[in-house]
């Protein structure tokens, strides 16, 4: 389709050395393609990605979930916690200056606006193992591959977990690209899920 065809073409004249400025391009293309959609698609399309991570194994054998809290039309994946939180601990992500915690979620009363005007926990960072991490993204690829929204704070956070912690990407369609731009520093996900298509499980090489 023509969205996609021009994010290929991005992809593949602009010189390597220019990777910021790729990934910059590509995100604001998808960013403007997400803010298109309506109240309406952001709830039927998550509600398909929900279904989809009930039923993966690696959720439903998770004890502890860092999920995140949806802004600008990104996949809600919230209603998670109120089907399983008296089966899971859930953790949401806590922004500082360079880095990231993960901190429990105790209920409304006990969240916040942070350092991006997004909800955060007021709660001390867990120290303990995570099972999952539900990502959020701009965009992914088949590959694995994730474009955050810039700030580096997931690829950050994911180099402090356990190797067999899983990561799930979540996102609409559209945002399933043929290629990320991506450098060494950029973290691989173990499964992306779409509405369409629902969980897909990344090989690796």
């Amino acid at each position: 389709m023509l969205f996609e065809s021009v994010i290929v073409d991005v992809l593949k004249f602009l010189p390597s050395q220019k990777l910021l400025a790729e990934k910059k391009r590509v995100r604001e293309l998808l960013a403007q393609k997400r803010r298109l959609l309506t109240k309406e698609d952001v709830v039927e399309q998550s509600a398909l990605i929900v279904a989809a991570i009930e039923q993966m194994p690696c959720f439903e054998a998770a004890k502890t979930v860092l999920i995140y809290y949806p802004m600008r039309n990104e996949i809600d994946v919230l209603s998670l916690i109120k089907k399983y939180k008296k089966k899971k601990t859930f953790l949401f992500p806590v922004t500082h200056r360079f880095s990231m915690d993960a901190c429990p979620y105790e209920g409304n009363a006990k969240m916040h606006r942070g350092k991006y005007n997004i909800p955060e926990p007021t709660t001390a960072p867990y120290k303990e193992s995570i099972d999952l991490i539900i990502v959020p993204g701009v965009g992914f690829d088949k590959q694995g591959n994730r474009l955050g929204r810039g700030g580096g704070y997931y690829d950050k956070f994911i180099t402090s977990v356990r190797k067999n912690t899983k990561l799930i990407g979540v996102g609409y369609d559209f945002q399933l690209i043929e290629e990320v731009p991506v450098n060494r520093r950029d973290k691989k996900m173990d499964y992306i899920v779409t509405p369409s298509m629902g969980a897909i499980k990344i090989k690796r090489d």
